[in-house]
């Protein structure tokens, strides 16, 4: 079944309505009619079965035939990544919802050939929002990673909640791979973490001024392996790394 998002502030379980582009998106692409059956979820891990019960150009009015509540994944993940040139953040957006991100923090750092202003980057940050939802829409996740406002690197660990393990990716000769610091981690808590920072940088890494600022903000240094990768490909890379170790089932 087709699916489709209504954000939290308008969830009402008994009065479930679909409006603006997600009405466009079921009448005019998708010609959906009264008696239909679609999913609908609120980015909350909020799911409904519903049933269309009445179309009108502003609206569509649905019935709520089953609801269910997906719990959120084991450990939130955030990540922290430099705008890269081009449309490479939005490939960076949708398969971080796919591979389990929580949070995405675009960073400005000082490499990066992004230059937005105040109105750019609000803008940026709702085009980006979007592109998670459509995501989501797709891969059937029920929890909505939220996409913040870019930022400086400095600025982002001003603001930065507390977390239980901090990763940086860096071409440094220090740098650990991803699941030695995972298994160290897990050795000392007796546990794996169930938060996570994961910082990538743009094309050229972070400048090392970038780098000793993560550190000193309790960052790891890791490596992603002897080849260098593309920007987006770094994000997939680690991403799907932490997916595996610390989203998927016990095994």
């Amino acid at each position: 079944m087709h699916r489709f998002y209504i954000a939290p502030e308008n969830w009402n379980a008994d009065a479930l309505v679909l409006r603006e582009s997600e009405v466009h998106h079921a009448r005019d692409v998708l010609r959906l009619e009264a008696g239909e059956r679609i999913v609908v979820f609120n980015g909350r891990g909020h799911e409904v079965t519903a049933e269309i019960a009445k179309v009108t150009r502003e609206e569509i009015q649905l019935r709520n035939l089953h609801q269910a509540r997906v719990p959120p994944l084991r450990c939130e993940i955030t990540l922290a990544q430099a705008i890269p040139k081009g449309k490479n953040m939005d490939l960076i957006v949708q398969k971080a919802v796919e591979l389990g991100a929580a949070k995405i923090a675009p960073i400005i750092s000082d490499r990066t050939i992004v230059h937005l202003r105040d109105k750019e980057a609000v803008q940026k940050q709702a085009k980006w929002q979007q592109v998670a939802v459509e995501a989501a829409k797709q891969c059937g996740q029920n929890w909505l990673p939220t996409v913040q406002l870019p930022s400086k690197l400095s600025d982002f660990f001003d603001g930065l909640a507390p977390l239980q393990l901090r990763l940086i990716g860096s071409l440094q000769s220090d740098a650990v791979h991803l699941k030695t610091v995972v298994a160290e981690y897990e050795r000392e808590h007796q546990s794996r973490p169930t938060s996570v920072l994961m910082c990538v940088g743009p094309e050229g890494d972070f400048t090392p001024a970038e780098l000793n600022l993560a550190r000193s903000h309790g960052c790891r240094p890791i490596t992603l392996g002897p080849i260098i990768l593309r920007v987006e490909t770094a994000a997939i890379y680690c991403l799907s790394v932490l997916s595996y170790e610390l989203l998927a089932e016990a095994r």
